[in-house]
């Protein structure tokens, strides 16, 4: 498969319903363009859930199992020659982190990750392709 085909077969909306949320579609994209190019790392590369709207019981369980604010939304457990795991942070063009975001990035860089904020397909696929050349 091609380059273009892959990244065409990326940005082609599933079936199902999506909201109508930026952010969401460019995270959708990456994930099936990554699962695509690196079938053999497919399920290395993860969302975590933070974003979404909770009742305060149900956030103050998610918090004791351990869920924190400011996460990145996309994790690579993958290391390569410099880092222990890539971390991708997910924005629409023209939005920018949170403090706790800023304030997790700052703590994830200082363990050895690599931290990315990213704002379209493009973007990701050049982030990915020169994380894992580094392997």
């Amino acid at each position: 498969m091609t380059y273009e085909e892959m990244k065409s077969k990326a940005c082609v909306a599933s079936s199902r319903s999506k909201p109508k949320n930026e952010e969401h579609k460019i995270q959708c994209s990456c994930v099936r363009y990554f699962r695509l190019k690196y079938p053999h790392l497919r399920n290395m590369l993860f969302a975590v859930p933070n974003a979404a709207r909770r009742s305060a019981r149900n956030g103050a369980y998610m918090k004791d199992e351990g869920m924190l604010p400011g996460v990145a939304d996309l994790i690579l457990l993958k290391s390569n020659r410099f880092y222990g795991a890539l971390c991708i942070e997910m924005k629409k063009p023209g939005e920018y982190q949170r403090p706790v975001q800023k304030d997790w990035q700052k703590e994830c860089e200082a363990n050895g990750n690599k931290y990315v904020v990213v704002r379209s397909l493009d973007e990701f696929i050049k982030v990915v392709d020169n994380y894992l050349k580094d392997i």
